[in-house]
């Protein structure tokens, strides 16, 4: 599944890199884009125009050599029309801080306990990231402001202990925030809100993310940070549903690493409240995040829920409701003819999109006899009606995280009509039809057909903790 894929919400136009002022950044660059990667990167532009990211920096990565690379990578971001929202951590800046002035804290990350000593530090290691952000984006030729859209309220007292001057997100002013990013400029939000006395409360900036995140229907919330992605049981997984990391946390919080364990949890609130996608993303590697959302492949972690809520896998109660979508298909010649005792038959092969209880759209997937890593996608179809809405984008990509955890590396498809369609926005490549099993091979030469063979390169998704199917 492609990690930059997502919901299209592309506007009437978009900003070149001239009219953006990101020209040097792209230039700057250029010299490491070849011509074949700006072709990858361009298909996901009409996706993204106009879509809001918000990018969570951990302190640490403000302060790697890397940061640099990055911020020109924001600018390539801002050149394709895309908005950016940036959230800075400073768990490592207060930490240093602390050392530096001989001042205890009581906890670095905003999730603990923050007196008054650890916010006074928490403020100024703020201000300093802060200036560095916005130095770094100034050479980039970007437009940034601070802001104080983050109205916080005091924890409280948990477990009988008072949180003192650790804050929980109240409000955010999206209204200002959305003012700021149609004018083309980037805000940057401190890890630092404004109580009802204006007075500043200390707040942890993963969960900081995800209350953007949600106030600004965000599409995306990239969290960089010093691992490679989701580690679980020391493994990294590529792809994880929301459904399997909430219950990872919710039994063994301990399986999760625990430098990304607050981003696990937090990804699984704003994919709750709305966002559909969270990707987090080695920031100290070159090239990292653009990678991240301009391949199929990606570099880092995806979770994911939203966009696959109303996919499951079919029931014999669907029978009859899928003879009767797949009827337009096999009479226009998409699709073979299948009578309803086949369908029944081969019901486990089926996933189903549903919208109101209505079956709109499936696909199957099939796995030929001893060929464990090479997974058929088939009857792929879509009511007319709701064409044009990603909709079989979905189905492709939910089928190709399914192939995964199955094991599969290769997905087939064949197509007489639709190959533009698997080419262009699936990512399939036309193949030679030697690449089938032989059984399957036997099937395609008898069909008369003479269907377009095309495939999918799959990265095997980790055996540990896979999502059941």
């Amino acid at each position: 599944m492609s990690h930059g894929s997502g919901p299209a919400a592309p506007p009437a136009s978009a900003p070149s890199p001239a009219a953006s002022g990101v020209g040097s950044a792209v230039a700057a660059s250029a010299a490491s884009i070849k011509p074949t990667d700006l072709r990858g990167i361009l298909k996901y532009v009409p996706r993204f125009q106009g879509q809001i990211f918000v990018l969570a920096l951990d302190g640490s990565i403000v302060a790697d050599d890397n940061f640099g690379n990055l911020l020109v990578d924001i600018a390539v971001l801002r050149s394709l029309g895309i908005k950016v929202v940036l959230v800075h951590g400073i768990g490592q800046q207060i930490q240093e801080l602390s050392v530096l002035r001989g001042v205890p804290i009581t906890n670095n990350d905003g999730t603990g306990v923050t007196d008054a000593a650890t916010l006074d530090l928490a403020v100024r290691a703020s201000a300093r990231v802060s200036h560095l952000v916005l130095e770094g984006l100034t050479q980039n030729a970007l437009k940034a402001a601070l802001t104080n859209a983050v109205r916080a309220l005091p924890v409280g007292i948990i477990k009988g202990v008072d949180q003192q001057f650790t804050g929980k997100v109240e409000r955010v002013d999206r209204d200002f925030i959305t003012h700021i990013l149609d004018e083309g400029i980037v805000p940057i939000i401190q890890p630092i809100g404004f109580g009802p006395d204006g007075k500043s409360l200390r707040i942890n900036s993963d969960l900081l993310a995800a209350e953007l995140a949600e106030a600004l229907l965000a599409t995306k919330i990239i969290y960089l940070t010093p691992a490679p992605g989701m580690e679980i049981d020391g493994e990294i997984r590529r792809e994880i549903s929301i459904e399997i990391l909430r219950d990872i946390l919710r039994t063994k919080p301990e399986r999760i690493a625990e430098v990304v364990r607050s981003k696990a949890l937090n990804a699984v609130r704003a994919i709750e409240t709305g966002t559909p996608r969270v990707h987090i993303v080695d920031g100290r590697l070159l090239d990292g995040l653009l990678n991240e959302i301009f391949s199929s492949e990606g570099v880092g972690s995806l979770v994911y829920g939203n966009d696959y809520q109303q996919i499951r896998r079919a029931t014999r109660r669907d029978v009859r409701a899928l003879y009767s979508l797949i009827r337009g298909g096999v009479k226009r010649e998409e699709l073979i003819h299948r009578t309803q005792q086949a369908i029944e038959k081969n019901i486990d092969q089926f996933y189903v999109f549903e919208i109101d209880e209505n079956i709109i759209a499936c696909v199957t997937l099939y796995f030929s006899p001893g060929h464990p890593t090479m997974a058929e996608l088939g009857t792929l179809y879509v009511l007319p009606f709701y064409h044009n809405r990603g909709i079989g984008r979905k189905m492709v990509e939910y089928a190709s995280l399914r192939a995964k955890e199955k094991g599969a590396t290769t997905l087939v498809a064949l197509s007489t009509q639709n190959f533009g369609f698997f080419t262009g926005v699936a990512g399939f490549e036309e193949a030679d039809k030697s690449i089938l099993p032989e059984a399957r091979l036997k099937t395609y030469e008898e069909s008369g057909r003479n269907p377009r063979v095309l495939v999918k390169r799959l990265d095997p998704a980790p055996a540990t903790g896979t999502a059941s199917a």
